[in-house]
């Protein structure tokens, strides 16, 4: 699933190219798309016809397009969503991207759900093989009281040590889980967990409760630092990932311990990675510098 990082990086594409154009149709393959979620119901094509992009943001894993009328437009990848900008043409039966270089090359190009129609002639597209992605339309201010949710952004400037220990104070749960916890950490998932517990020298299984101050200033550095990487490489794009204008994200090419089974830590270089279950999701750890 793409998580800070990827949408992230998707958002600060997409806010040079799409604030001040305006939506004109939309598109899409999956009917029940098709039919508007969030606190406004009907029809995408009533709802979003000339309406305006202000600007583009992120709140933790969502990608929401500020419209003028005080609406939100929400889009959440999921399991195997992205955001692809760009000039398609419907031939046989499929949307192919009409431009040169890696969007129109790339096998996602095949999975697009939606198509959002601008003003300039491009288009917004929404690729997801799984079909699990959410789009939803809000107004402004109802948007803003359901995001009140989600926990605190780990790279804002109010998210402190002092502030990630009170968090912590008293949560029997595994560390791992806890800091994947959408209600409890915004935007952390999976890849970036795993690699942030390693840089910590924590153990995925270790209750939060028993950490130390210490482990506790470590693991806060280390989730900040590893969203940064990840930031920095666009995106993590080992399976569906791209960014909008098609091409991978090079994070993939950085990850500690991630997808790294088998292979050497490069702390220790003498323990082979191992990977395990904590909390129903694959977990990959040092034993000789993540000791439980």
């Amino acid at each position: 699933m793409p998580e800070l990082p990827e949408v992230q990086s998707s958002v600060s594409y997409l806010k040079t190219k799409v604030p001040k154009r305006t939506f004109v149709d939309v598109w899409t393959d999956t009917p029940k798309m098709g039919v508007c979620k969030g606190s406004l119901k009907g029809s995408f094509n009533r709802l979003i016809k000339g309406r305006k992009i202000k600007t583009v943001r992120r709140r933790a894993k969502n990608v929401i397009f500020e419209l003028d009328k005080e609406l939100s437009l929400l889009i959440h990848y999921k399991m195997t969503g992205h955001l692809l900008y760009g000039k398609w043409k419907k031939e046989e039966d499929e949307w192919v991207s009409r431009i040169p270089g890696p969007l129109k090359e790339d096998k996602m190009n095949k999975y697009i759900r939606f198509l959002f129609f601008l003003d300039n002639g491009k288009h917004i597209a929404f690729s997801d093989l799984r079909k699990f992605g959410k789009i939803e339309l809000w107004k402004r201010e109802e948007l803003k009281e359901k995001l009140k949710e989600i926990g605190p952004e780990p790279l804002s400037e109010d998210f402190t040590v002092n502030k990630f220990k009170k968090m912590i104070s008293g949560r029997k749960k595994m560390i791992k889980p806890l800091i994947m916890d959408q209600h409890f950490l915004a935007g952390v998932g999976n890849i970036y967990a795993s690699d942030a517990l390693w840089m910590a020298g924590i153990h995925p299984e270790k209750k939060a409760d028993r950490l130390s101050e210490e482990e506790m200033k470590k693991l806060h550095n280390a989730i900040r630092d590893v969203l940064k990487q990840g930031i920095k490489n666009s995106g993590d794009s080992m399976v569906d990932f791209r960014l909008p204008d098609g091409t991978k994200g090079n994070y993939q090419k950085k990850q500690k311990v991630y997808n790294k089974e088998g292979e050497k830590c490069e702390k220790c270089n003498s323990e082979n990675i191992e990977k395990i279950k904590v909390g129903g999701r694959g977990t990959y750890f040092c034993p000789r510098c993540q000791k439980l």
